[in-house]
């Protein structure tokens, strides 16, 4: 490295509409920033599938975009790679070519529902939640592979045979940045499979037999190794920078990480398409007995520990969704405006469960409605009830793990695109009745991939040198009256309980 140049990571955020890339410097300044779209793909309704082929090209353009940006800014060297990734979608390749056998099956597909009851009505789920922390649900990357190997039996014949490899996208770039010679996941994503046996920290034999997959011989599965820590070199022909993948985790688990919560009792909510609130329990595994799951996260130098996390699957999505297809907005950001301009949401609930409800209720089959709509509604009320949604189902989950883990939350802190909407901010703490806590940078889920990388690299000393190194957070504070709060809290409940009502036919 020149003594003149800036030591940095280069972290590759890769979500489920969007890959991400940041150059973050030792100081904890971001260097370069790009990102693109790529196709979503729904070739029936409740399926939803991914290019794998093109997620590597996305981002691998966004990377080679972050670095020129960078560049144009000053002299750096990148020493390492972090990735974080949409975590339950999973990928089938051929081990020889590298070239995907598969469309990608993404986290949010309901395909496997009718695989996910047969299992339940079996009388397997309970021992699925003592093993993996999870629940039967098609959330989850297994009954997808179960899927694919079910419709289509030369491609089990072709795992058997050894030729496959599956991984979730993490262990997809992994495999593609060093040109085939690493096929590895971390513990984060491997908890996410319903394959990964949460008390062994090994892939679990049993539930791969119960979920009918061929992890012999061995190759199909990635091999596991902790967030912070080898993962193979990234080739230079690919970015233009030829550096160790450093460190590694599961988009969630990578915020949590990247906002300091890195002990027990600290909690963290991701606004994204989906958002994900996770508490960190330490090294106590807390089983849910409130619709939660329990997943692997990251103690301080990157090795395992434990969280409770609620998983809303749609947060950002339904603004999404407003704008894309009922064109009620221009932009995204435009919703806090609209939002603003409302002294009420005047009695409109929406319930986005466009692909059924996750913590803590997991009932796949209801669908999304609004309620309460009159002559007087408008753009503005639905647009602000789609906001009011993200802040209801956080306070659901929050809760929920209060009461599984004994502990009251004294504050959450937030990161995601939704959380820089200061209208969403401030109504979701005075629901919450508790300081929200706001990072100078909300993408925390790059920072925290990247700050398990520079660790690994020694970049930061130690993870508190990381955080330090982001800057002072910006903190909202309740100021809603109580009568006010538990109004908005009935009807909340009022609406989800009509939407459970009417499922999908």
């Amino acid at each position: 490295m020149s003594p003149s140049s800036t030591p940095a990571i280069l972290s590759l955020d890769q979500g489920t509409t969007g890959s991400t890339a940041l150059v973050v410097a030792h100081d904890g300044r971001i260097l370069g920033r790009a990102y693109s779209e790529f196709t979503q793909h729904f070739p029936r309704a409740g399926w939803v599938e991914h290019d794998a082929d093109e997620i590597r090209d996305v981002t691998i353009r966004v990377a080679r975009d972050a670095l020129e940006r960078a560049r144009n800014r000053e002299a750096f060297d990148a020493v390492g790679i972090g990735i974080t990734n949409q975590r339950e979608t999973v990928v089938l390749w051929d081990r020889e070519t590298g070239r995907p056998v598969h469309r990608a099956i993404v986290w949010q597909d309901r395909r496997t529902s009718a695989i996910c009851r047969e299992l339940k009505e079996a009388g397997h789920e309970a021992d699925v939640r003592h093993r993996t922390g999870l629940v039967l649900d098609p959330y989850f990357s297994g009954t997808k592979l179960t899927w694919i190997f079910r419709e289509k039996p030369e491609l089990r014949k072709r795992a058997e045979a050894g030729e496959l490899a599956c991984g979730t996208i993490d262990s997809w770039l992994i495999h593609q940045l060093t040109g085939g010679e690493v096929h590895a996941t971390d513990p984060t994503n491997a908890s996410r499979t319903l394959l990964y046996n949460l008390r062994t920290g090994e892939w679990s034999p049993e539930m791969a037999e119960l979920l009918e997959l061929p992890i012999e011989p061995e190759g199909l599965l990635p091999e596991i190794r902790h967030s912070a820590s080898d993962f193979g070199v990234a080739r230079g022909e690919y970015m233009g920078v030829e550096a160790p993948i450093a460190g590694v985790a599961g988009d969630q688990q990578a915020a949590l990480f990247g906002q300091g919560c890195w002990r027990s009792g600290l909690a963290k909510n991701t606004y994204g398409t989906g958002a994900f609130l996770l508490l960190h329990t330490g090294d106590d595994l807390v089983e849910s007995k409130h619709g939660l799951l329990t997943t692997v996260a990251c103690d301080p130098r990157g090795k395992p520990a434990y969280a409770l996390e609620g998983s809303i699957f749609v947060a950002g999505a339904a603004v999404q969704w407003l704008r894309d297809q009922l064109e009620l907005l221009p932009t995204a950001p435009d919703s806090e405006q609209m939002a603003r301009s409302l002294d009420d949401n005047d009695g409109v609930y929406f319930v986005p469960a466009f692909v059924g409800l996750g913590a803590p209720h997991w009932d796949p089959d209801v669908r999304g409605a609004i309620f309460g709509l009159s002559r007087g509604t408008t753009s503005a009320h639905l647009v602000r009830a789609a906001l009011e949604a993200m802040a209801y189902s956080t306070l659901e989950v929050l809760r929920a793990q209060e009461a599984d883990s004994g502990v009251d939350a004294r504050e959450l802190r937030v990161d995601g695109g939704a959380a820089e909407n200061d209208w969403l901010m401030q109504f979701q703490s005075d629901l919450l009745d508790l300081p929200v806590r706001r990072p100078a940078v909300v993408e925390t889920t790059a920072l925290g991939a990247a700050g398990l990388a520079g660790l690994q690299v020694g970049l930061w000393e130690s993870a508190q040198d990381f955080l330090t190194a982001q800057g002072e957070p910006r903190v909202f504070r309740p100021r809603m009256e109580e009568d006010h709060r538990r109004a908005l809290k009935r009807g909340w409940k009022r609406a989800v309980t009509a939407a459970r009502g009417f499922t999908a036919g």
